[in-house]
């Protein structure tokens, strides 16, 4: 027996109608021919853009564009949040299945299929909500808002504004629509917590001599067992670029730039006393002299600082990495033979490694092969590792990826970047039940005019990943999707008056979303000291 199923779609009812004639009449052409093959033909019908007349439903409405990770925390909370008429939300992917695994178990939530690119398909959808949530990536929100506008729909995304965004602020202010962007965790809770402590320290007549702020997703603890102590949840290639983004940050009055290449070179070591156990480093984020304008707070600040977090050690395995070649894009010579090189060969090319030995030799104690000591000793010789100790970190780190294979490397790997990523992604993603960690740490230092003592005032948020019920959610799935349904909250509610494209830093926004998401079980701890 032969299983089919054949998906058709119209531009009316009346047109489907006679497809589906159409199929009835052929699959039935031959019926009572005992020769002839039996065709069981069964109809079922999804109504337009799948959302199988959910709309008519009473009470506010949210579209979520997208059914990654991030959607399901989000759709959550919206659909059981009590202080509002019931919400009813619909979740839109591109595939069907996606939607629906979305959703699935989820009370007052839809599936529904869409290609955001068939800009009637997208229209019709957000026609018939109150509030739309793009969790789709960045490159995707301009053509959405520009929909949103039209329609005069409220937009959220947990993107940064870019050019394309910024463009829109005109035709938004004059449709009396918010696009509200960046609220997620990073950005999007920094932003709020930020100006909450900005805001009030400027209550109180102070002003802020340093702000600094770290941020990130990590692996817990237990996950953290690998030589990078990191791990990750989608592609490597996308965080690997981010380290290599020069940064600018002002530090006691000068300004900081960091080039590129040598990002990972300036981590520098981070201990929190709330988190002893915690061995941190930091590395600068991109342009931090934005925020001090964003806050209001260039002119007093001294130091405006924002940075990425990772367990210690990260950092410095990466520079080497980045220094053996392993993050070059362009194509390479050896990756475009027909005669794929092993992972060894490719290894041995980038370290110009000959003459292999073959014998057994101790490393520190522990046996290995001549290849290891002369991968060392390279290491050390080409002047990336200038310690025995630190090149034999990088030996374990090359094995655990294995980058030392005899292998052959995969046709769609044609620069040591992409061997690189498909190393990472095969090896660093999280197994089974482990779980993911998001820590958020600020600092702003506080002085008066009138003598009082300067104050340091600390906001920590430190959040895990779970699994409850079978299914697995991640801490930073968390931490962004639930902020962005706090957003498409507070517009259904009308708690935002400003129009155009936002961020979340008026306090109209930030105090209710702060108090709503402390509600909401993500809890951030303050402290002062003098």
């Amino acid at each position: 027996m032969m299983h089919f199923i054949l998906q058709v779609g119209a531009d009316d009812t009346t047109t489907l109608d006679k497809i589906i004639d159409s199929l009835t009449s052929i699959a039935n052409a031959h019926r009572g021919d005992p020769n002839a093959t039996e065709i069981s033909l069964k109809i079922g019908r999804v109504s337009e853009c799948g959302i199988d007349g959910s709309m008519d439903k009473v009470g506010p409405k949210v579209l979520i564009l997208g059914a990654g990770r991030v959607c399901r925390p989000a759709a959550e909370f919206l659909t059981s949040y009590q202080n509002i008429d019931q919400v009813h939300v619909v979740v839109a992917s591109l595939y069907q299945k996606d939607a629906e695994e979305t959703v699935d178990g989820i009370k007052n939530a839809t599936a529904a299929q869409l290609d955001v690119s068939d800009t009637e398909s997208l229209s019709n959808l957000v026609s018939q909500v109150d509030v739309v949530v793009s969790l789709l990536p960045a490159s995707f929100h301009a053509a959405i808002a520009r929909v949103c506008i039209e329609l005069k729909k409220h937009l959220v995304t947990a993107s940064y504004v870019d050019d394309s965004m910024s463009k829109l602020e005109q035709a938004a202010q004059g449709a009396g629509v918010t696009i509200l962007c960046e609220m997620g965790l990073d950005p999007g809770i920094d932003h709020m917590l930020s100006m909450k402590m900005i805001d009030e320290a400027h209550a109180r007549d102070g002003k802020i001599k340093a702000f600094t702020s770290f941020c990130g997703g990590l692996p817990s603890p237990a996950a953290a067992n690998n030589p990078l102590a990191y791990k990750f949840s989608w592609s490597p290639a996308g965080a690997i670029r981010a380290g290599r983004n020069p940064a600018v940050y002002k530090f006691l009055g000068e300004i900081i730039n960091v080039d590129g290449s040598k990002l990972y070179e300036s981590a520098k070591r981070l201990r929190l006393p709330e988190l002893p156990a915690f061995a941190l480093e930091h590395l600068p984020n991109r342009n931090s002299l934005m925020y001090g304008d964003l806050y209001g707070i260039s002119k007093e600040a001294s130091t405006v600082y924002r940075s990425t977090l990772r367990y210690e050690g990260f950092s410095e395995i990466m520079a080497i990495l980045a220094k053996i070649g392993f993050f070059d894009a362009e194509n390479h010579p050896l990756l475009q033979e027909t005669n794929r090189p092993t992972y060894r060969n490719f290894l041995n090319e980038l370290l110009n490694v000959n003459n292999i030995s073959t014998s057994n030799t101790k490393i520190n104690g522990e046996e290995s092969g001549g290849h290891d000591d002369e991968l060392v000793s390279r290491l050390m010789m080409l002047g990336h590792c200038k310690e025995k100790e630190l090149a034999v970190k990088i030996l374990k780190t090359i094995k655990f990826l294995g980058l030392h294979e005899e292998t052959q490397i995969p046709k769609d790997c044609s620069s040591a970047f992409s061997v690189i990523c498909q190393r990472m992604e095969q090896r660093m993603a999280y197994g089974h039940n482990e779980q993911d960690m998001v820590l958020l740490h600020h600092e702003v230092e506080v002085e008066y005019p009138d003598g009082r003592p300067t104050e340091k005032h600390q906001a920590t948020l430190m959040e895990f990943g779970k699994t409850e019920n079978g299914r697995s959610t991640t801490a930073m799935a968390l931490t962004v999707g639930v902020p962005a349904a706090i957003g498409a909250l507070l517009l259904l509610q009308n708690k935002v008056q400003k129009k155009g494209v936002i961020r979340p830093l008026q306090p109209e926004i930030y105090i209710p979303a702060l108090e709503i998401l402390e509600a909401s079980g993500i809890k951030v701890i303050e402290r002062v000291e003098t």
